[in-house]
């Protein structure tokens, strides 16, 4: 019996990355049904249900991912949120191969795949199906096709970066910051002599080309996605100092795996076992420079993690042969990863985790200039929406019939008509309309203005614009953002000018 249970555990040794990207899924398993849909959730099931080339704030793979997913499971939220769970899993299990790709050994990919296990920012990240989903997954590919590249020699590798690229590009963004840091880090390594053969040029094209519908998309909307960031960087984001910053990022992948990150970044400039692990330090101190000097948010950098995690934990490696140490250190990133579990996965009754916040002395931050709640803004923003719909049905039902063949909701974000427009379909509500983001694009669906359901807002607005209005309910959820509860809910009538005529004042991108 002996003899076999220490066969099971050395066969689980030997397997680091299958055994962690498991454990991924069974505390996903665990959390990510609990709460229920997060705000942009909503927002990206509605985008997914209009599908198009592209949208104001994302491009189209993420919303159609969530249009399809939400069909499958409509509200079942844990087989809804299963995509982020698997990307987050196949991460996990890739940051262990990739420990053993650049020379590490068992306790090597052991302790790179649990800091990424463990880490709030990734932890969180399997939980909500947002478009940052595959951004860690597909940065630590580039790195690992840079590293196959420069162990063989054959520059056809350049193709799976270029389709690695058109992939990433086509579900978030970011990665394009990415790509300019880590090509000038390129450039300071021996790897700059591909530039000579046609591989990379070709990889290129290849990305372009997958990526070509969403930019022809921004071209003919007038490249909403720039107007969208200016919004962040001219006072939608908190400034925040170099410390700042940085404190930040200790926070989101953790305090002790950042001392291994920090490793990876000293391996990757003092001590890289090949030349191109030097682009990645490079890589990580631009756009660190960038993002704080553009203010922009602070986890826009938590992509770039596993792949320093991983050459860290090799490092770490190399420095610590004592076996009794060894363990003590991955005991202790565990411990202290489970400790933080609370914050990152939905996993505690509110009053409960309330409590655990206070006890840490945890202070909520949105990393925008919000009022927030005793709730982080990932949680608060579950919370709200299904009875935010229900209270809008019953305003909505006690109008008379032909107040409601006119009525319309009016959305002051993208989350309350995204919460309107799914819950509200059971209860009987027509489509909302609003001026946030894509919804302004969509427009205002042939309603005329001449009655109007809002949330919250100034009476001396409604005033200007309507003939008459009136308070017809209340919402009050306290759990949600303190913007999203204990706020009126207006019944406008007759509004002074056409809405169509109006429309283009109401365009909100940010």
């Amino acid at each position: 019996m002996v003899g076999a249970v220490t066969k099971i555990l050395r066969n689980i040794w030997t397997h680091p990355s299958l055994c962690l990207a498991s454990a991924c899924l069974v505390l996903h398993a665990l959390a990510n049904g609990h709460y229920g849909f997060f705000r942009d959730e909503l927002y990206l099931i509605v985008c997914g249900d209009r599908p198009d080339w592209g949208y104001v704030d994302q491009p189209a793979f993420i919303p159609l991912f969530a249009s399809w997913s939400h069909a499958i499971f409509d509200e079942f939220l844990w087989g809804f949120r299963l995509l982020p769970a698997l990307a987050m899993a196949a991460t996990i299990g890739l940051t262990a191969e990739f420990s053993r790709l650049v020379g590490g050994g068992r306790f090597a990919q052991w302790l790179a795949g649990a800091c990424v296990l463990l880490a709030p920012i990734f932890l969180l990240q399997g939980v909500l199906f947002l478009t940052d989903i595959f951004q860690p997954l597909t940065w630590l590919a580039l790195g690992w096709v840079l590293v196959r590249l420069e162990q063989t020699g054959n520059e056809r590798w350049w193709l799976a970066f270029g389709a690695i690229t058109g992939f990433s590009l086509n579900t978030k963004y970011l990665i394009a910051f990415y790509l300019v840091a880590l090509t000038v880090g390129l450039l300071v390594t021996p790897r700059r002599k591909s530039l000579a053969h046609p591989w990379v040029y070709l990889g290129a094209l290849f990305a372009a080309l997958m990526v070509l519908p969403n930019v022809l998309w921004q071209q003919a909307h007038g490249w909403p996605f720039i107007e969208l960031g200016r919004a962040g960087t001219s006072g939608k984001n908190i400034e925040m100092s170099p410390l700042a910053f940085f404190s930040q990022q200790v926070i989101f992948i953790g305090p002790l795996t950042a001392i291994v990150w920090l490793c990876g970044l000293w391996a990757g400039i003092a001590r890289p076992k090949l030349a191109v692990e030097r682009a990645f330090p490079i890589a990580w101190l631009i756009l660190f420079l960038v993002f704080d000097a553009t203010h922009g948010k602070a986890y826009y950098l938590s992509a770039i993690y596993p792949t320093l995690l991983a050459l860290g934990a090799v490092q770490i490696e190399e420095w610590i042969h004592i076996e009794i140490a060894r363990r003590a250190t991955l005991a202790s990133v565990i411990v202290l990863g489970t400790l933080a579990i609370p914050f990152a996965l939905p996993i505690l009754p509110v009053d409960v985790f309330i409590r655990y916040e206070k006890a840490v002395g945890f202070t909520p931050s949105a990393g925008e200039h919000h009022t927030m709640g005793p709730l982080p803004q990932y949680y608060a923003d579950m919370f709200g929406w299904r009875e935010m719909a229900e209270k809008i049905a019953a305003v909505y039902w006690s109008l008379p019939s032909q107040d409601r063949a006119r009525a319309v909701f009016y959305g002051n974000n993208y989350g309350e008509a995204a919460a309107i427009e799914l819950f509200g379909r059971p209860l009987g509500l027509p489509p909302a309309i609003s001026g946030h983001n894509n919804y302004y694009l969509w427009g205002h669906g042939g309603h005329d203005g001449s009655v109007m359901i809002i949330v919250g807002g100034s009476t001396e607005h409604y005033a200007k614009l309507f003939n008459s209005f009136e308070v017809a309910g209340q919402i009050a959820t306290p759990n949600a953002m303190p913007y999203e509860t204990d706020m009126p809910i207006y019944v406008l009538r007759d509004m002074k000018m056409p809405l169509q005529d109006y429309w283009p004042l109401v365009k909100h991108y940010e």
